[in-house]
């Protein structure tokens, strides 16, 4: 498949004034390695070995959420969409020399991650060409594509379009505008052969997701499996046998809302003997587990953050026509069997009986990859002549460079003066990023009309998507940080007694989804403003300085040192981290945060107050909560406290431009989480 690169003129937004900104041991490789965008951070340290090859390869990516910049504040996470692109070309070759199979693989959610991909509308307009330069074997869909009909219409009548029969959607379809009738998004499942000969069958299955828009429709998981097509394509054509099932979804390789048991227990069942190679994502992890002695499960972490990587050799097929054990190279050889204790839920946690005498042969390797320029030139080594950058990489990055230019997303509204991260500190400490937001809420949500009544204001911890990181806060930060567009309500004059009791009742009650993701999160508005007022112009000079382009050659050194990253245990043990990194804290989350103002300054109590929240949480967990003390407030008795035009995508920002101007236009950039 032939893919160009072609990002669409960008009418939904007010383009920038020209001065806004824009096993073995743990010794890891070192090289200075150019980055792509021009704000981003190399990586310190990179990969500690060489990856396994093995008669079949997998390159796998998830939840990407528009994360196509890379991350340019975080030294792990730096490469572009061009540098992966570049890589997955280096690796392809890498792989045809060797004489082996390689697959590109992704399991969804595109959309809602960063101004990218969120600040057009509909979002993924500038994002979703880019993306599709990638020449992905099989991929599927997110719920991210499925909240707003607008969207899911977008990918049945464009995105799925560029990948043909690729694209699998097994449990999913939409409404034909046209005719009314149901039509996958994509396809229900693909045969194919490889380029060294195995015959794959592969479907692609969504967890059960809830909240679709009315234009799609998804089958539970229990229901696909007992559909014809399903079970005729399980029993292919004996002519075309089946050598590997390869099952993708957007959805979690393991816990309570995973539905790949039913799919997995329907092949088992059926084909006892086939290998079945799952992978999942949607809970932004990194994991792989063990299902029997022939199938496994991979899941690739998040937002540009995580590469993953599996092999495997041993599958059992008179067509194969590639290598088992190919040179220069090092092999996989775990074989199915967990190392840590637990079980996959809601698919097999113990092996499987198999009349395949050959089947216990296979063996694994699985690794994950930091999304950095370092780790992709370290494992591109012996695919390339001269340099890692090719052509369509460079061009790549040079498009998102533009398209970040043209959306305003380099404007600033301030320098963040510290790094405030959403789990790596104790909730509510000096670093965390609710502490920060409890100010925030406190300076800047106010009605002036009633500027002078004390008030409390709760926000879900939900509403808050990623770490703010030390440095330029921009346009592009506003929604990393919260792209959502929650609007805030009140009831006026509530007892204070009554009201003070109602964050520890959200906080006691069941757990609150990070979002519903009503239509109006994703209606996004266009950005009108040209240089607003306390964006500043940014001086490129206090960012680190571009390195020199690449030299023919490896030159390294090694070293134990280790930043702040993943630490990854799954059924295979704690060797999956490509590079070893020291564990970052992760802190549990109450469901809500609650700001106060304008109370009393001689320390007393008010008798009464303005009761302010989102509107996310007004008749699902609000209203029950003063219900229950005995206050019989309905929605009746609740307005909005500021105008509609200002919600959780504002208040930050706004904050900024208050208390973030100090010693601009010169901002450095800190080294990341965790430092």
């Amino acid at each position: 498949m032939k893919f160009t690169l072609a990002v669409p003129l960008i009418t939904t937004v007010v383009l920038a004034c020209e001065n806004c900104y824009g096993p073995r041991d743990d010794s890891v490789h070192v090289r200075n390695v150019r980055r792509m965008q021009p704000e981003s951070q190399n990586a310190p340290i990179g990969p500690r070995a060489p990856l396994e090859w093995g008669q079949l390869n997998f390159l796998q990516t998830t939840d990407t959420h528009g994360w196509l910049e890379g991350h340019l504040k975080e030294q792990n996470y730096g490469a572009d969409w061009g540098d992966y692109a570049a890589f997955t070309r280096h690796v392809k070759h890498k792989a045809e020399s060797l004489g082996v199979d390689l697959l590109l693989v992704d399991t969804g959610d595109l959309h809602d991650g960063n101004g990218l991909s969120d600040s057009t509308k509909p979002n993924g307009l500038v994002t979703n060409p880019i993306w599709q330069t990638i020449d992905y074997d099989i991929l599927t869909i997110g719920n991210h594509e499925l909240y707003i009909a607008d969207i899911s219409y977008e990918t049945f009548n464009g995105f799925a379009k560029v990948y043909g029969d690729r694209y699998l959607t097994s449990n999913v379809r939409i409404k034909n505008p046209k005719t009314g009738a149901l039509e996958y998004i994509g396809k229900r499942y693909r045969y194919f052969t490889t380029r060294q000969g195995l015959r794959i069958m592969a479907f692609g299955v969504l967890f059960d997701f809830p909240a679709n828009s009315n234009a799609t429709v998804i089958t539970k998981a229990v229901d696909l499996v007992k559909e014809d097509w399903f079970l005729k394509a399980v029993n292919y054509d004996s002519e075309t046998p089946i050598d590997l099932f390869v099952v993708i979804g957007h959805n979690p390789i393991r816990g309570k809302i995973s539905t790949f048991g039913p799919v997995y227990d329907t092949i088992r069942s059926l084909r006892p003997d086939i290998p079945i190679q799952i992978f999942g994502g949607h809970t932004h992890i990194r994991d792989f587990t063990v299902y029997d002695k022939i199938s496994t499960g991979l899941e690739s972490g998040r937002y540009c953050e995580t590469l993953g990587w599996l092999s495997m050799t041993g599958i059992q097929s008179p067509t194969f026509k590639g290598t088992t054990k190919p040179e220069g190279v090092p092999h996989p050889t775990q074989k199915a069997i967990k190392i840590v204790s637990g079980t996959a839920t809601g698919v097999a946690s113990n092996p499987s009986p198999t009349s395949n005498p050959n089947a216990s042969d296979i063996v694994y390797s699985r690794r994950y990859l930091d999304w950095n320029r370092l780790t992709f030139d370290y494992h591109a080594v012996g695919s390339q002549d001269y340099t890692f950058d090719d052509y369509q990489g460079e061009r790549i990055t040079t498009e998102i460079t533009a398209a970040r230019k043209k959306l305003n997303l380099t404007s600033l509204y301030g320098c963040a003066p510290e790094t405030y991260c959403v789990s790596c500190k104790p909730f509510n400490s000096e670093g965390s990023i609710y502490n920060l937001l409890a100010k925030a809420l406190a300076a800047t949500v106010i009605n002036k009309q009633r500027a002078n009544v004390p008030r409390l204001i709760i926000i879900n911890t939900g509403s808050v998507r990623f770490d703010l990181v030390k440095g330029p806060f921009t346009l592009d930060d506003r929604f990393i940080v919260s792209p959502f567009f929650s609007t805030f309500q009140f009831i006026a004059d509530v007892p204070y007694d009554i009201a003070k009791k109602v964050l520890p009742i959200l906080n006691a009650g069941g757990v609150q989804k990070k979002r519903d993701l009503e239509s109006r999160d994703f209606s996004f508005e266009p950005l009108t403003e040209v240089c607003p007022e306390g964006i500043v112009s940014m001086n490129h000079n206090s960012l680190k300085p571009r390195l020199g382009p690449m030299t023919r050659g490896l030159h390294r050194r090694q070293t134990t040192i280790r930043t702040p990253g993943y630490v990854t245990e799954d059924d295979f043990g704690s060797t999956g981290d490509d590079t070893p990194h020291n564990k970052l804290p992760d802190y549990p989350l109450p469901n809500d945060l609650q700001a106060n103002a304008s109370f009393p300054t001689d320390g007393s109590d008010p008798k009464t107050v303005d009761l302010i929240f989102l509107n996310f949480i007004t008749q699902r967990f609000l209203l029950p909560a003063l219900q229950s003390l005995g206050a019989k407030y309905t929605v009746k008795d609740v307005n909005d406290y500021l105008p509609t035009t200002f919600t959780t995508n504002d208040y930050l920002p706004e904050y900024a431009k208050l208390k973030w101007q100090a010693g601009l236009p010169n901002c450095p950039v800190g080294k990341g989480v965790g430092y």
